[in-house]
């Protein structure tokens, strides 16, 4: 699926009617949501800094699922027909809300936490945007650069917990909207995962 599919009017539109949609569901859960636990924290120690961990709050649903945005029936109209399912999602960030359908593992937090550190520094309407665009350009969910930053460095996390993941240089992993991972990082600190230029 190639950004062209769609006019710059209607991904703007799309974008928007995520940010609504992620702020909503924020709203509805936030609630509910329970800080991270001192074990988790513990385990999240140099990966993240302290007050996103103090802030990222947490739920654990029983006995229900998160909804496919109403917007989904006119997308699919569109002809697109590989958006992600929701209830299918292990987890769910809504900015600083994780929505989990199953018990937390580290591997799922630490995941989930990146999403967390990316709404801090890109903000709902700009993580929305980039994520829409990301769709678009890739083709699939997996292919969404933000995706796909969460999932490299959670699979650096799994791979040794016990290191935090630490950059010398600046480095390019986003794609069409600019983005970087920071690298100019003093040794021993936490890495935030994303950095958003401005256009």
């Amino acid at each position: 699926m190639a950004t062209s599919r769609l006019t710059p009017d209607q991904i703007a539109q799309v974008a928007g009617l995520v940010s609504q949609y992620i702020s909503t569901q924020r709203e509805k859960y936030a609630a509910r949501a329970v800080p991270v636990s001192a074990q988790q924290r513990a385990a999240m120690k140099g990966f993240f800094t302290s007050p996103l961990l103090e802030s990222a709050r947490l739920l654990v649903l029983q006995g229900e699922r998160v909804a496919n945005p109403v917007f989904y029936p006119m997308l699919r109209s569109l002809g697109f027909n590989n958006l992600p399912e929701q209830s299918a999602m292990g987890a769910i960030t809504f900015s600083d809300v994780v929505v989990s359908h199953e018990a937390f593992s580290n591997g799922l937090l630490f995941h989930e936490l990146v999403h967390v550190e990316q709404y801090r520094q890109l903000g709902i309407p700009r993580f929305s945007d980039l994520y829409v665009r990301g769709f678009l350009n890739g083709g699939s969910y997996e292919a969404i650069p933000l995706e796909v930053n969460a999932y490299t460095l959670g699979g650096r996390f799994e791979s040794d917990p016990q290191r935090p993941i630490l950059r010398g240089r600046r480095s390019k992993t986003m794609g069409s909207g600019g983005e970087t991972v920071r690298g100019d990082v003093p040794k021993g600190q936490p890495v935030p995962p994303v950095d958003a230029e401005k256009p």
